[in-house]
């Protein structure tokens, strides 16, 4: 007989843990390498460890597009265990057995890149210091290095860039962050209050309030048994989308002020602020906190504010789509941002990006589409997909989802269901879960894993942002530009450095 290797999932749903299947490390090694070589539509959307007794089991949860599921598998291995590497193999791989090793000391007989990835307060090794980061170098009387950061200028968070330049050209970017020390994770685990867990989901990345406070309450809901009523997956989805308008359009000014574009910067900076300026009229913050909320909602969306988002909606398309005629019709602009920083098909598939970043390369990840939460079954979503991987292509699809995010509001607008106050709903999770709930945020994929034990109480809580895989596209993308492009490729991602920083 066969043993069963995997169990699959879907999104938001709650399973026993030991229903999870346990194997050798080596045959879980190529299981999941199996899972993803070679095949486009299905990525590692998590892969993290945690401590059994005097041992660790790893758990990998490879996502598959096409048919919407989630394939999970797991293996024990002892502490201080030195592994043959998933990334030698697949680089997706690379930043969780990064952190396995930071975490664990697990070492790894043949990873390309096994350096620390967050320096966190807890690491397994505290005579690793973020200040001692051993940098890539070469040795040449033609060659330079640029560093910048960790401190920067304005509100930017910490993060240190280490160009190796040939005069003007970039040759080579290594990125390190791990600088805040937030401890997000653990705090899940030590807060015992749902409101004191939903307060740290809401501040895991401040320009994705909604997206993350999302993925933590479907994972919370599901992992106690509720199922919510359509008035709050309507509210939930109304968020998300009003966020990616709010960060979009801010970045499309930051974007414009880089390439020296007066105009718009100052027309898209003002045109950020009703969106957020309506969070506040919803919810009394502008930034969509206190808004999302596990088996409730503290401000439910009424006639009255679709009728005044309404009006903001018609004030902002105006103007916008007037400023973004202007920009994709300048030439002075568009040779700023066409056929810079490029990154490829093959390099953003290798890298295992998520998101925009995937979707400038023609590589259609959207979990709206794939692993769909929430009400997007009923919107019947199609991801913007473009296909040269440049700032322009990033800059594209952030103007065609804000005209598609502007779309699916007007439809949701014309019937706002009537709330009811939920009922049955309890706090306490269920006993003996693993659950991972996949939300798609502006940036792209978010994912939420947590573990509860036999006294229901969260042994784990693991989180990744979208950035978790995209900071290495901003790396590759900058190859063979000129050192004052940066600005603009670093814009036109928009990662996340707290995100990192959990």
């Amino acid at each position: 007989m066969k043993l069963k290797k995997t169990i699959n999932i879907v999104n938001n749903q709650a399973i026993n843990l030991v229903d999870i299947p346990v194997c050798n490390y080596r045959d879980f090694a190529e299981l999941n390498l199996d899972l993803i070589n070679g095949k486009p539509n299905c990525h590692c959307v998590s892969y993290f460890g945690y401590p059994i007794e005097e041992k660790i089991q790893l758990i990998c949860c490879i996502a598959d597009d096409e048919l919407h599921q989630i394939m999970v598998s797991s293996s024990i291995v002892d502490k201080g265990a030195v592994l043959n590497s998933f990334t030698v193999r697949n680089p997706n791989f690379e930043k969780y057995e990064r952190e396995i090793h930071e975490n664990f000391r697990i070492g790894y007989t043949d990873h390309p890149w096994l350096k620390p990835l967050r320096y966190a307060f807890n690491r397994a090794d505290k005579n690793e210091k973020v200040e001692n980061y051993p940098f890539y170098g070469v040795e040449s009387e033609e060659l330079h290095e640029v560093g910048v950061g960790p401190i920067h200028a304005g509100i930017i968070e910490p993060g240190h860039f280490r160009f190796i330049c040939n005069g003007e050209q970039i040759m080579h970017l290594e990125i390190q962050l791990g600088y805040q020390h937030r401890g997000i994770e653990p705090l899940f685990l030590q807060k015992q209050k749902l409101l004191e867990r939903t307060t740290l989901a809401e501040n895991i990345a401040g320009d994705t309030v909604v997206g993350h406070t999302t993925a933590f309450v479907n994972l919370w809901e599901n992992l106690c048994g509720y199922t919510p009523d359509d008035s709050l997956h309507f509210s939930r989805i109304l968020a998300l989308e009003l966020e990616r308008i709010a960060i979009h359009t801010g970045d499309l000014a930051g974007v414009c002020a880089d390439i020296g574009y007066q105009l718009g910067n100052s027309v898209f900076g003002r045109l950020r602020t009703p969106i957020v300026n309506f969070f506040q009229e919803w919810g009394g913050n502008r930034l969509g906190k206190g808004l999302i909320r596990a088996g409730k909602i503290n401000y439910p969306f009424t006639n009255e504010l679709a009728k005044r988002l309404i009006e903001v909606l018609n004030a902002y398309e105006k103007d916008f789509f007037e400023m973004t005629h202007k920009l994709f019709n300048l030439p002075s602009a568009l040779s700023r941002m066409e056929k810079t920083g490029v990154v490829s098909y093959e390099e953003v598939l290798e890298i295992g990006t998520v998101g925009m970043a995937a979707r400038m390369s023609g590589l259609n990840r959207d979990i709206r589409l794939s692993h769909p939460h929430n009400l997007y079954n009923s919107l019947t979503h199609k991801p913007v997909i473009k296909r040269h991987g440049d700032v322009y292509s990033r800059v594209q699809i952030r103007r065609e989802e804000i005209r598609q995010s502007i779309s699916y509001i007007r439809g949701l607008l014309q019937s706002v269901p009537e709330f009811h106050p939920p009922e049955n709903f309890t706090e306490q999770p269920q006993k003996g879960k693993f659950i991972i709930s996949l939300v798609e945020g502006w940036r792209g994929e978010i994912c939420h894993c947590a573990i509860t034990n036999a006294e229901a109480n969260l042994i784990l809580y693991k989180i990744k942002d979208p950035s978790h895989h995209n900071w290495m596209a901003l790396a590759q993308s900058v190859r063979n530009n000129d050192i004052s492009d940066f600005p603009i490729c670093n814009k036109s991602f928009n990662l996340s450095y707290c995100g990192h920083d959990l």
